[in-house]
């Protein structure tokens, strides 16, 4: 088995469409692939994974059996995780995703992780999502906005896990509208200097997700060897 955790600099940068495309090109390498969502907030049921069986081209169905695990927490505030919870007066276990994770793992070759909001959202008053990250070992890809004041948000994060001494598999940046070209031109290239840290690729501002998958594959191929 292997897994991967898929965290972002902050909420609405891309993780769940970059889960979709690593899920989608490892199922075309032959993997037994499923992805995950520890805790979706802001919908009644896990909004995170159905976009991510839409980019694989896999029909829910496909993963009925295990769709407790597949995302062990639903929450309708879209808030942090802990205050979600709170909101519903209902307590978020990490035990339970633990062992959801481990369920997963059991019966796929590949298990995705997408995170929630940043690396250092809490999920209860005494655990941090990238805590759980690092219990199940889970090597780390990185997703960022480029953008002006994601230097800031990246380094912050790479920090983060470098003091847990986690592996970090590279960087992804996603482009968005709006941006100057040298900022998003410097951006990766400031990053890859600062941290050392592998930067993955650029994937273009495109809704199509066929499209942003042809520039991704070669990123995939950098990163899971």
């Amino acid at each position: 088995m292997r897994g991967v955790f898929v965290t972002g600099t902050d909420t609405g940068v891309g993780k769940s469409i970059v889960t979709g495309l690593l899920a989608k090109y490892l199922r075309e390498k032959g993997y037994k692939v499923v992805t995950q969502k520890w805790v979706q907030t802001g919908s009644r049921f896990s909004a995170d994974i159905n976009l991510h069986l839409k980019i694989m081209g896999v029909a829910k169905g496909a993963i009925k059996d295990h769709l407790a695990c597949v995302c062990p927490y639903v929450f309708k505030l879209p808030a942090s995780p802990h205050l979600a919870a709170k909101v519903e007066k209902k307590k978020i276990e990490t035990a339970k995703i633990k062992q959801s994770f481990k369920l997963l793992s059991s019966n796929f070759d590949f298990v995705i992780v997408e995170g929630i909001g940043g690396a250092l959202v809490p999920v209860n008053e005494k655990c941090l999502v990238i805590d759980i990250a690092k219990e199940l070992g889970l090597p780390v890809l990185v997703v960022a906005q480029n953008k002006l004041g994601v230097i800031n948000h990246l380094l912050m994060t790479v920090e983060a896990l470098k003091h847990r001494k986690m592996k970090i598999l590279g960087i992804i940046f996603n482009n968005c509208k709006g941006q100057h070209k040298l900022i998003v031109r410097d951006n990766p290239e400031i990053i890859r200097k600062i941290t050392g840290e592998k930067i993955l690729g650029v994937l273009p501002w495109n809704k199509k997700f066929s499209l942003l998958y042809k520039k991704f594959r070669s990123i995939a191929g950098e990163m899971i060897r």
